[in-house]
């Protein structure tokens, strides 16, 4: 059993972890205050390839398999979390199901832009009535003629301010439930009848944009069903499956990060006379973040190899999503512990990954949904 990342893996995370901790930290600053990714930081984003981490070579990209792309994510985690979200909701959900589904005339007009990152891509699926509750989908896509008329709304959509292609799944035959969903390629910026909202305000993850994206008459190609038709959301269910993993991955990048800061802390600050770090209270926090990095490392690369090798993931990756969000929670907290007064202050990088982490548990599936797929996969 081999438990290391391939010499050629381990490299490229290497150079992504220094991108984010040399060019991305020193910039979470201006993110923060602008809730803005310095156009900077997005070409440099792009001249390391990371738009096209799972977009196939032949249209521009660089066509990493599920273990390399959840490496990126793991480096990725140990800089700006706002960043890091851009990148994972354009490279994960928002490209993966054009690149399993797409037609080749689809791929062409898309994937190149893509991976240059000069269109940037979002996954629309959350509606005002259904979060957890995907079935519970509303948009309507009903045909007419060569195309199709979108009418709804979805919201909190990563990306979409500034996505150039989203990935929407609407329902096509009312009478199908779940069954009568379909999946399209709509550019918001350039479609009539497609409006998105305001920025929505979040507690953390600044410069990782999200909004309400509007659907009023919206006229849609039908060139840009993509897929067969009625099967949106088993489609989409697989996409939201393969991206858990890529979220535990980014989890435990940050996990690492908040680590290294603590001891780094703990080593320079002193208290009555010695270093914190010579007491065992803080000794047994920074035992505990080890073990909740350790675990959540191993059960990514686990699942990541699965997906590599075909298997069947949707249990597994809830397990590594459910496992790591959670045990980043806790490591955010002890961190802060550890830093004290300071990991409280709005300059500690400390203090914005307490807030940036507590989203993980709930986006792309929320702990109690990962531990109902879990509990109904073991009854089943």
């Amino acid at each position: 059993m081999e438990f290391n990342l391939p010499e050629d893996l381990r490299d490229v995370q290497a150079t992504v972890r220094d991108f984010m901790l040399n060019v991305v930290e020193p910039c979470a600053h201006e993110i923060e205050e602008t809730n803005r990714v310095p156009a900077e930081l997005m070409r440099g984003a792009a001249d390391l390839g990371l738009f096209g981490l799972s977009i196939p070579e032949d249209y521009g990209g660089v066509g990493l398999g599920a273990l390399g792309r959840c490496a990126v994510y793991e480096a990725l985690g140990q800089g700006h979390m706002g960043f890091g979200g851009v990148i994972s909701a354009h490279a994960s959900i928002g490209t993966s199901g054009l690149v399993k589904l797409g037609s080749e005339e689809q791929k062409r007009r898309f994937l190149p832009r893509m991976a240059s990152g000069e269109c940037i891509a979002g996954f629309a699926i959350t509606e005002p009535s259904s979060g957890s509750d995907a079935a519970n989908i509303r948009t309507r896509a009903e045909r007419k003629g060569n195309c199709y008329v979108l009418n709804g709304t979805k919201h909190y959509i990563s990306n979409a301010p500034i996505a150039g292609v989203l990935t929407v799944i609407a329902i096509t035959d009312p009478s199908k439930g779940t069954r009568g969903m379909s999946a399209f390629l709509v550019e918001p910026q350039s479609t009539p009848g497609v409006r998105v909202g305001k920025i929505d305000e979040k507690m953390g993850q600044k410069g990782s944009l999200s909004a309400e994206v509007i659907f009023e008459n919206a006229e849609i190609s039908a060139e840009n069903l993509l897929g067969p038709e009625h099967l949106g959301y088993r489609e989409a269910l697989g996409i939201l499956t393969n991206g858990r993993v890529g979220i535990a991955a980014r989890s435990t990048g940050a996990m690492q990060r908040l680590l290294d800061l603590s001891i780094n802390h703990a080593k320079s600050r002193e208290q009555f006379g010695q270093p914190i770090a010579e007491f065992q209270a803080v000794q047994f926090m920074l035992a505990e973040m080890e073990v909740a990095i350790q675990t959540s490392r191993l059960l990514w690369q686990k699942v990541a190899w699965m997906v590599e090798q075909g298997q069947d993931v949707r249990r597994m990756a809830s397990v590594a999503k459910y496992h790591a969000t959670e045990m980043l929670s806790q490591v955010a907290d002890k961190a802060v512990q550890v830093a004290g007064g300071m990991g409280y202050m709005k300059d500690s990088p400390v203090e914005r990954y307490y807030r940036d982490q507590r989203l993980l548990r709930i986006y792309e599936g929320t702990s109690e949904i990962q531990k109902l797929i879990i509990a109904r996969d073991l009854l089943a």
